[in-house]
C-alpha cells in the first residue's frame, strides 16, 4: 500500500507558470491513493483551469475566502482541519512573503495560519526573483518554522533566463510529501554514505567534450532516500540541472579523475560507497588547447581515446572496508554483465538496468535487479524516487548482515 494512501492533501495553487504542471502533480498524488482539495488562487487562475483542476482531483476546487456558499461552513476551517499536509505549488515569491509574515488576504494564506498540518512550498520563480535577499530571508524565515522546501530545479525558464527557479518535477513533490507524511525508518542511523551521481565530461578542447545521457536523477534520488533513513551523506556529482537533497553534502566535479580524486578523499571514514554515476570509460589522450578547425581537406577527424581509472573499483581496492554498491547500465546480458562486474571490481551489491531504447537515462521511471554473491531481487518500474527507498532497505539489510 502507498504511503500517501488516504491521505488528505489541500494543494495551493499560485501564479506561476509553473501552474501547468500542477493537473499532472494532482494526478501523480492521486495514483498514490491521497485525496486531494486543491485551493487556486486569483494568480493561479490565470495560469491553469478551474475546471481541469476539479476533473483531476475528482473535488471542487476553492478559490475564495469570501464565498459565502463555503463559509456558511466556516470553509477555511473545515479545510485546514481536514488535511494531513498543505503543499503550495508553484509557491511564488510573493506567496512566500505573505507566508513568512503571517498575511491572510486570501484563503489560501488564511488556511496556512489555520492548520495544525505539515507545510510544504516549491518555489518557483525567475532566477533573479530566487537569489534576491528578500526571499532569501523569507525562506529562511519559513524554515525556521518548520516549513518544508522542496526545490527549487535548475534549468531553462519560460522567460528565457536559466538558472535555479523551476518547480521540481511532479514525481518529486509527491516523493517529498511521502518523505513527510510516512518518515523513512532511520535504517542508516549514523551511517556515513557517499554517493555518485550524474555524467562526467571529458574535454576534447576548449568548447567541446565527451559525455553521456545521464540526468543524475537515480544518485540524487538515492541521496535523498540515504539521508532520509538517518545517513550523513556526501553526494560527489558530475554535471546535472538538480536541485541538492536536503541534509546532502555536494561536492561538483566534471571529469572521471576528478571524480575519483573526491571520492578517495571522502571516502576513509566513509560505511557506505554508492556508485550510480555514469562515468566516461574513456577520455582524450590529448586535450587541444585552441578549437579544433574542421578540416577543408577530410571528412573524418581522428581522436585518441585513452582509459579513464575505474572509479569504484579503485575505491573498493583501496578501502576494503567499504560496503561498495555498483550500478551497470547495459544494453545486452544484463545479467551476466553485472554479475562479472561485481566480482571483478569486488563489489558487495550491484544494481542492473536495462538501458536499450533509453530506457532508464532521463527518465522519471526505473526498474533494476539487484545482484548480490548469495541472491538477487527485481525492483519492478516505479518513480526513481520510491525505487531509491527499495534500493536503501536493500543496502541497509546487505550491509547490517555483512557487520
Amino acid at each position: 500500500m502507498s504511503h500517501l494512501a488516504n491521505k488528505n492533501i489541500v494543494l495551493g495553487v499560485t501564479g506561476g507558470i509553473a501552474a501547468y504542471k500542477t493537473p499532472e502533480l494532482v494526478r501523480r498524488l492521486k495514483e498514490q491513493g491521497a485525496n486531494v482539495r486543491v485551493v487556486l488562487t486569483r494568480g493561479g487562475q490565470a495560469f491553469v483551469s478551474e475546471l481541469s483542476l476539479q476533473a483531476v482531483s475528482a473535488n471542487p476546487v476553492s478559490t475564495d475566502l469570501l464565498d459565502p456558499t463555503a463559509e456558511a461552513a466556516m470553509g477555511h476551517i473545515e479545510l485546514a482541519k481536514w488535511a494531513d499536509i498543505i503543499m503550495i505549488a508553484p509557491a511564488t515569491a510573493n506567496n512566500l512573503a505573505k507566508l513568512a509574515v503571517g498575511i491572510a488576504d486570501d484563503l489560501l494564506s488564511t488556511i496556512v495560519l489555520a492548520t495544525t498540518a505539515p507545510i510544504a512550498v516549491a518555489p518557483a520563480m525567475n532566477q533573479q526573483m530566487w537569489a534576491a535577499t528578500v526571499v532569501q530571508q523569507n525562506l529562511q524565515t519559513l524554515r525556521q518554522r518548520n516549513v518544508h522546501i522542496i526545490g527549487p530545479d535548475s534549468g531553462s525558464q519560460a522567460c528565457g533566463d536559466v538558472g535555479a527557479g523551476r518547480m521540481p518535477d511532479p514525481l518529486d513533490l509527491v516523493a517529498a510529501a511521502v518523505q513527510i507524511l510516512a518518515p523513512s525508518p532511520q535504517l542508516l542511523a549514523n551511517k556515513q554514505v557517499v554517493i555518485t551521481a550524474g555524467p562526467t565530461r571529458e574535454p576534447l578542447d576548449p568548447v567541446r567534450y565527451l559525455s553521456n545521457r545521464s540526468s543524475g536523477k537515480m544518485g540524487y534520488a538515492l541521496a535523498s532516500a540515504a539521508a532520509a533513513a538517518g545517513a550523513s551523506v556526501t553526494l560527489v556529482s558530475g554535471p546535472t540541472q538538480l536541485t541538492t537533497p536536503a541534509g546532502v553534502d555536494r561536492i561538483d566535479v566534471n571529469t572521471a579523475t576528478e571524480m575519483l580524486d573526491a571520492c578517495q578523499r571522502v571516502s576513509a571514514k566513509a560505511d557506505i560507497f554508492i556508485g550510480c554515476a555514469a562515468i566516461s570509460d574513456y577520455r582524450a589522450a590529448a586535450v587541444a588547447t585552441e578549437k579544433m578547425k574542421k578540416s577543408e581537406d577530410s571528412d573524418a577527424l581522428s581522436l585518441t581515446l585513452v582509459k579513464n581509472p575505474d572509479v569504484i573499483a579503485t575505491i573498493a581496492k583501496t578501502y576494503p572496508q567499504l560496503f561498495c554498491v555498483g550500478f551497470a547500465a547495459e544494453t545486452q546480458h544484463l545479467k551476466d554483465y553485472a554479475q562479472r562486474k561485481l566480482k571483478d571490481k569486488n563489489l558487495q551489491l550491484i544494481i542492473a538496468n536495462d538501458v536499450a531504447g533509453n530506457k532508464a537515462f532521463d527518465q522519471d521511471q526505473n526498474s533494476v535487479t539487484a545482484y548480490w554473491h548469495e541472491g538477487e531481487k527485481v525492483f519492478p518500474e516505479q518513480p526513481k524516487r520510491q525505487l531509491a527507498d527499495g534500493l536503501i532497505a536493500l543496502i541497509s539489510q546487505l550491509f547490517n548482515h555483512a557487520n
